[in-house]
């Protein structure tokens, strides 16, 4: 390595003041080196083999060393300028800040203190950088990464900066001997880079593609933010990279062993090493303990056999374990491709909390058959009161090698970018999404094997996002598990299409191989395949028709509330257990109420508090899930969230009208368990609500679901359905645009109106999706990630919730802390007092408020904010309750806000009601 000049050495890159008065400081150098040196260590250490292999591209193996390293070195390289060298500290502490100033004076750069810089804002440092690699002619491509290193690449090359801003760069427009101390260091850290990278010249620097580039970007930032920290995040005695005392300097500091001791101190955590599955012998036996069943021993055989698997689709009947399936096939895929981790996507916050704990089982065998720990994080926006989540061990605690643990170094932005995620589809579909630091999510999604639960769970919008998604992962050839038991074929061929756009680009088709008829396949259960650039579908099972089919009476019912209530009492008068799905909240409340209060009932929706919600999603499986002692009686009503993932059992199932792959997901909870049944309910039974007439649901079913799918589902669903043969024919029927001549006029009169109003809203939906879209991968040209993010969203990049909101098509809601405010004093809603429980108890006790009592959001804002303040103003000083909104309620647990009277309990939630209604 090249000696570096004093002058080189004294220019800072961090500095702060402690507690008790002490200064401290980072020379820039060491923060370069530290840098490139975490960066080196995560290419070779963390990234999955398949990661390397991607981000390599053509490069070989050392070049692509030489280019991580030049990239990490060189990321903060604008902060070689005076611009930056004499921005105040935060807090402006003026003692540090003359200090650091005097040190670099002494050292080469004079007349410092007296500098003036009008547009020192226009140059803030990675757009610096930028520009310094550009004057070098270092490669766009790279030189954007640089500028972007802080989440947000510029618009363009940014070498005009330079000498439209010159003083921000060299102290000074015109003295050309105080430009030179300037232009010197800069020039000295350049050639250290090259060096150090082990280039010779900046011609050897390559020009990469855009998914190499996004991908690097996406390393570079958490190598930076690694080697900034100074702490392990739950453990401030742990030490990673410390800044230094103001009297020592860069010879004081061994960067080699400060290097190696925070990596021992990061990397907490074993690395998976997938093996390959056994199929001589029952690999479910192994790991589950039951024997595989003819489609699971069948479908995982014919993944064994891939060479290079790319998206699997599994089409099979609700309770046959496409769980299981997914998490061998994660075995397998990772294995074959050389990936090191998996995220598991589900629809709801209720079917991530109950797939966690089955994820965290199966990894907790892995674990100990490799004698390691491993990671494991619940993403979603109320993980923190996921019990089982926070019950487990921190990875800096942890003493049995053999566990799954929680490192909270990967929080925030950085949650992603654990080995084994399980959280909402939010997560992955926000891939697709222009916002800052964008680039982490690519990273950490392209180490993994991606499972995506109930895929047909989401709307025309949010199928956008996912296509976007999957055209990514395609580019970045990660395998793909996507399970579902009622899957529309154009759905499955577009997942598919997306997938081999991005693996191959637009022209996927001069090279791509299908079976006959492949667009066309409602075979069931189904397994389609992508491997290279080859589909193969399998349709046949051996075995399989020794497998019980179930017969399914279907029955119309209309009936007002009450003689329901009393028709599902009748029906469960020799026991039972009946449930009932409904597709609104006020719907599921108004039925709960009529209940008698002798009869066994839980009611199950999204208007509960999240500690009453967890406790809810626990009792409701240990009462009637797999294994349970269930009660003689119980009704349980509930909306769209019983028909996602649960793994619950009705012995009888009432469901409002809805498309038909969501009425089959309904009916996949009766029946689901071979247990006794109460003999009226021996066979399973559905009744289907809300059908006023031909073509007639009422207007809150309308309002939720397309009328022309609910003319279509009612159509085609008849009085008896065998199930699982009848699933896909049905949804295919009911998707498939051709069957609407099947359907006479008179039977559905204006079915054709109904379909021109829904390819209508399927049109906007699809548009409104794009305008915040980042576009698809981008080949051609070799285009760099310049404009990448441009146009994002407001406020998504410093709020998740509204970016999770952004990516549904959800209007921004409010969230708030359910308090009981009372003359006698501040309780939780459960009775205890406040100045009792911790503020995290408080915090738990969040709700999101309807969207019809927020349509005027601003003024509920700042109603609540004024309640907040006024009651509670030392929540603005608490890590949980900074920024939260409190909606004190009275003895009665109500509240008023606006026109709407709120009110709460624990057994049906949040209810609402305008001040008119009761009039």
């Amino acid at each position: 390595m090249p000696t570096l000049s004093t002058k080189a050495t004294t220019l800072w890159a961090k500095k702060r003041p402690t507690e008790n008065g002490k200064q401290l400081w980072l020379p820039l150098i060491i923060h370069l080196i530290d840098t490139q040196n975490v960066i080196n260590y995560l290419f070779n250490q963390w990234l999955s083999p398949n990661q390397r292999r991607i981000l390599a591209g053509n490069l070989s193996d050392e070049d692509i060393h030489k280019l991580i390293k030049f990239a990490g070195f060189t990321h903060d390289i604008g902060k070689a300028t005076p611009a930056f060298q004499t921005k105040p500290s935060w807090g402006h502490d003026d003692l540090l800040d003359d200090e650091l100033i005097e040190k670099l004076i002494r050292n080469g750069f004079p007349e410092l203190n007296d500098i003036h810089l009008p547009s020192r804002s226009a140059s803030p440092h990675a757009r610096a950088g930028e520009a310094i690699l550009d004057k070098y002619e270092v490669p766009d491509s790279i030189g954007a990464i640089i500028g972007g290193h802080h989440g947000k690449p510029e618009f363009s090359r940014q070498k005009d900066d330079i000498n439209v801003h010159t003083s921000n760069y060299y102290q000074c427009e015109k003295d050309p001997v105080i430009q030179a101390n300037w232009i010197e260091v800069q020039k000295e850290l350049m050639d250290y880079a090259l060096e150090s990278s082990g280039y010779q010249t900046v011609s050897q620097i390559p020009t990469i593609t855009q998914p190499q580039a996004v991908i690097l970007e996406g390393l570079l930032i958490m190598a930076d933010w690694l080697a900034s920290s100074e702490y392990l995040l739950d453990d401030e005695e742990t030490v990673l990279f410390p800044l230094i005392e103001i009297n020592q300097t860069y010879a004081d500091v061994d960067t080699t062993n400060r290097f190696h001791q925070a990596m021992a101190n990061w990397n907490l955590n074993g690395e998976w090493q997938p093996q390959p599955v056994d199929t001589t012998t029952d690999p479910y036996e192994a790991r589950w303990g039951f024997h595989a069943r003819p489609v699971q021993a069948a479908m995982t055989d014919a993944i064994e056999k891939t060479i290079d698997p790319g998206m699997v689709i599994v089409e099979a009947g609700m309770g046959l374990g496409k769980t299981e399936i997914a998490l061998l096939a994660a075995e397998q895929l990772a294995y074959i491709k050389g990936q090191d981790g998996i995220f598991m996507g589900l629809p709801t916050q209720a079917t991530s909390n109950a797939m966690f704990d089955r994820v965290s089982d199966w990894l907790t065998t892995i674990a100990k058959s490799q004698g390691e720990s491993f990671p494991i994080k619940l993403i979603h926006g109320k993980a923190q009161f996921n019990r089982d989540y926070t019950s487990l061990p921190k990875a800096s605690n942890v003493g049995d090698p053999n566990a799954v643990v929680v490192n909270s170094w990967f929080s925030g932005k950085k949650s992603i970018l654990t080995k084994f995620t399980v959280g909402t589809i939010d997560n992955l579909l926000s891939m697709g999404l222009k916002q800052k630091h964008l680039f982490l999510k690519h990273l950490g999604f392209s180490g993994k094997v991606v499972i995506i639960d109930e895929v047909h769970a989401y709307d025309a919008y949010m199928n956008q996002y996912l296509y976007k998604a999957i055209t990514w992962l395609g580019a970045y050839h990660v395998p793909i598990v996507i399970l579902s038991a009622t899957l529309p074929k154009e759905k499955r061929n577009a997942l598919l299409k997306a997938y081999l756009k991005g693996k191959y680009g637009i022209k996927y088709q001069q090279t791509f191989q299908a079976p006959a008829g492949w667009q066309e396949q409602q075979a069931y259960p189904l397994l389609s395949i992508l491997d290279g650039n080859q589909l193969k579908q399998v349709t046949h099972f051996p075995g399989q028709s020794s497998q019980p089919s179930t017969k399914l009476q279907v029955y119309r019912l209309n009936l007002d509330d009450a003689d329901l209530i009393q028709a599902v009492l009748k029906k469960i008068s020799g026991g039972g257990i009946a449930g009932i799905v409904v597709n609104t909240v006020k719907r599921a409340q108004a039925l709960a109420k009529l209940v008698p209060e002798d009869v066994k009932m839980m009611l199950f929706h999204s208007a509960f508090v999240a500690t009453d919600r967890e406790s809810q999603e626990e009792a409701l499986q240990k009462t009637i899930g797999k294994g349970a002692t269930r009660p003689a009686k119980m009704i349980v009503i509930g909306t769209q969230v019983l028909e996602q993932s649960l793994d619950i059992d009705f012995d009888v199932l009432y469901t409002d009208i809805a498309p038909i792959d969501l009425i089959l997901q309904r009916a996949g909870r009766l029946h689901r368990h071979n247990i006794p049944r109460p003999k009226a309910l021996e066979s399973p039974q559905v009744y289907i609500m809300g059908i006023n007439g031909p073509g007639d649901y009422g207007d809150a079913n309308e309002s939720i679901y397309p009328k022309y799918l609910l003319m279509k589902s009612d159509y085609f669903l008849e009085a008896t359905v065998m199930l699982p043969n009848d699933i896909s024919k049905l949804v295919q029927k009911v998707y498939d645009r051709t069957t609407d001549a099947e359907i006479p006029q008179e039977k559905m009169p204006g079915i054709a109106n109904a379909r021109a109003e829904f390819d209508k809203h399927l049109d906007q939906e699809k548009s409104k999706a794009k305008a915040f879209q980042i576009a698809a991968p981008q080949y051609a040209g070799h285009p760099t990630i310049h404009k990448w993010l441009k146009r994002s969203q407001s406020g998504i990049d410093t709020n998740e919730q509204k970016a999770n909101a952004a990516v549904r098509d959800i209007r921004e809601t409010l969230e708030v802390i359910l308090v009981q405010h009372t003359s006698k004093g501040d309780r939780l809603i459960d009775g205890r007092r406040l100045a009792d429980v911790s503020s995290q108890n408080i915090a738990q006790q969040v709700i999101r408020l309807p969207a019809a009592t927020t349509l005027d959001i601003d003024a509920a804002i700042n109603t609540l904010e004024s309640l907040t303040s006024t009651y509670y103003p030392e929540w603005q000083q608490d890590i949980w309750l900074k920024g939260a909104l409190a909606l004190p309620l009275d003895t009665h647990l109500s509240a008023k806000l606006g026109d709407w009277n709120l009110s709460y309990s624990s057994k049906f939630g949040l209810s609402y009601s305008k001040e008119d209604d009761h009039g």
